[in-house]
Order: C-alpha cells, then structure tokens, then sequence
C-alpha cells in the first residue's frame, strides 16, 4: 500500500479549485513534508500532450466515448510516472480533478455509460484512489462567468452551452452525496478565505488528525 495521501479537487467551471489547491499546499507543506500538486488532465509529460488535444478544438472535435479513452491514456501515464511514485515516497499528493471529472464530463454531461467508464476506472486505477475528494459546487451561470473573466482554461469545454453544464454540476453533486465517507461538499459561491477555511477543516477532520 502506498504511504502517502492522495486528496482530489473536483468541480465544474470556475469553482476556483486551482485556487484552493495551491491554498491547501501552502498550508500543509509546514506540517507533513512533501505536497506535490498536479493536475488533470495532464501531470506527466504524455498527460500534458493528450492535455492539449482534449481542451482545445471544436466542441465536437471528441465523442464523449473517445474523450473518454484520451483521458484514460493520460491518466494512466499520470499514475505511474508521478502519482504512484510519489505516494510511495510519503507524499502528500493533491490533484486538481481526477475520476470523478471523467464521471461528471464525459458520463454525466456528455452521455457515456456509467458501465463503461467504470471498467476503465477499474482496469486504470487500481488500488489508487483518492483518501479525500473536495468537491466545490457553486450554481452554472456564476462559473460560466468566472470562467470567461479568467479566460484560458479548458476553452473548449467551457463552450459546451449551460445544459451540458448543469448536468455536469448533477454529476459531481450525485457522487458526493452517494461516497460522503471520501467526498466533501465545499460551497464554492462562498469567498475564497471562506472557501479556503472549509477546505482546511475537512483535510484537518478527516487526514491531519490520522496523520499525526
């Protein structure tokens, strides 16, 4: 078994996870040594690649079926060039989306089956999962705002119109109310000190307690 921590960020666009993960390491680095951050999809050089082919295009460049193998080529490559490594080493490793955006984006937004993404989180996974997933919901319409008043991003994801968008937010909600031993809902709407504090009491309640 690895011997580090692995806590996941999930969320739809502009719910500010790229924010409070970077938050979140600040804080926790004083106090259990070595946080690497990263991110999906991407994290490894192969990741990044395929990155680049999912995030930027025409809204149809990808069925949500293709999507969904890309992501799992790069996920797979992310496990075992950094994340696999670095939880073996100790490290606490916080990563900004990882399965459960595959569930929500390509499942529940994009309309690929649940049976199917499951054999693939099954096959790719293994017995890396994350301890703790921070799940930061805020309505559609004022992440869509966020999201095109930071500009850049996942461009080509953030078009995808509000319904796709709305029933990616169903996504993430449905998994967090259905895993509540591994996911904690954040309200994202909140300020960011706010958003932040919520952050730190969960990671506090649920790892830094075992971990000391």
């Amino acid at each position: 078994m690895a011997s580090g921590r692995f806590i996941s960020f999930e969320g739809g666009e502009g719910a500010g996870k790229t924010t409070q993960i970077r938050r979140l390491a600040e804080r926790l680095a004083p106090r259990v040594g070595e946080v690497v951050l990263t991110r999906e999809p991407g994290g490894s050089p192969g990741a990044e690649a395929l990155r680049e082919l999912l995030v930027r295009g025409e809204i149809d460049r990808w069925s949500p079926i293709s999507e969904t193998l890309i992501l799992y080529a790069a996920r797979e490559d992310h496990l075992e060039r950094l994340i696999r490594p670095a939880l073996a080493r100790g490290a606490w490793v916080l990563s900004d989306r990882f399965a459960d955006s595959t569930r929500a984006y390509q499942g529940a937004g994009g309309g690929a089956s649940e049976g199917f993404i499951t054999a693939l989180e099954q096959a790719v996974l293994g017995d890396v999962r994350p301890e703790l997933t921070l799940s930061l919901d805020l309505p559609v319409d004022e992440g869509l705002a966020r999201a095109a008043a930071r500009g850049g991003g996942e461009e080509r994801f953030e078009r995808k119109g509000r319904a796709f968008h709305e029933r990616l937010r169903q996504g993430f909600l449905k998994i967090a109310h259905s895993e509540p031993r591994r996911c904690v809902l954040i309200d994202a709407a909140a300020p960011p000190e706010r958003v932040a504090e919520q952050v730190w009491a969960a990671v506090g309640g649920r790892l830094l307690a075992s971990a000391a």
